[in-house]
């Protein structure tokens, strides 16, 4: 057997893999989460499912213990600032999204954030652990694009890059 990867020449190698960037939110006990994620994935378009990755430890996974629909707004090209301050470790929990204009989400009673490129509407089908993380399998809900002259946002090399 071969011994494990180290975890920052993994890191240094999956960085070159770009990655979409997006927001999830949900709504827990009274308040608005919301967290970025570039680990985000369609998984089947009949039934339509989605998945995202969220750390064991993130207050946004004792969430989804709780709440079983969440929204995705894949962000636009413009949208840095969005997902850097929604991975900003030390955020507050409360308002954290006051900066960030929305809009309540048609199904989930998440919020879509404005200007995306795209939206979702998710219910959780199933949890899977994978290492230090979750993975979130959700069936869609509520689907809807954006402008159609949005770009994209990804994550390569440590870095949100724009993309049209």
């Amino acid at each position: 057997m071969s011994e494990a990867v180290a975890p920052d020449v993994f890191r240094a190698a999956v960085g070159r893999l770009p990655a979409g960037v997006a927001v999830i939110t949900l709504r827990w006990r009274g308040t608005l989460h919301a967290m970025t994620a570039s680990a985000i994935t369609s998984v089947s378009l009949d039934p339509p499912m989605l998945l995202f990755c969220v750390h064991t430890d993130a207050r946004f996974r004792d969430a989804l213990d709780d709440v079983d629909t969440w929204s995705v707004s894949v962000l636009a090209d413009d949208q840095g600032h969005t997902a850097d301050w929604l991975a900003s470790p030390g955020r507050p929990a409360i308002d954290q999204l006051a900066r960030v204009p929305h809009r309540p989400a048609p199904v989930s009673d998440a919020v879509w954030v404005d200007g995306a490129a795209a939206w979702f509407d998710c219910r959780t089908e199933s949890v899977h652990r994978a290492g230090d993380h979750d993975v979130v399998v959700g069936s869609v809900l509520a689907a809807e694009q954006g402008s159609a002259d949005a770009g994209g946002l990804v994550h390569l090399r440590g870095r949100l890059r724009p993309v049209r």
